[in-house]
């Protein structure tokens, strides 16, 4: 994710701890939705659906706040 980008993402992994928490939530949803459409952690599609959503918001927001570094 952003490796086009890994400089700002270093910047702001050193600086901004909201940065960190979100990349780190990120993370950890994507090991959930992961482990759910491979099987290894079955969940309802709802729910599925709800932790994609969050993830989208997190990966959005950590792109925001890079752009907001570039600017």
């Amino acid at each position: 994710m952003f490796e086009h980008r890994r400089n700002v993402m270093d910047k702001l992994m050193k600086e901004s701890e909201d940065f960190r928490r979100i990349f780190n939530r990120h993370q950890a949803l994507d090991k959930r939705v992961t482990a759910a459409e491979l099987g290894t952690a079955p969940m309802e599609d709802l729910a599925l659906n709800q932790l994609k959503k969050e993830k989208l918001w997190a990966k959005d927001r950590l792109a925001t706040l890079m752009d907001a570094v570039q600017a």
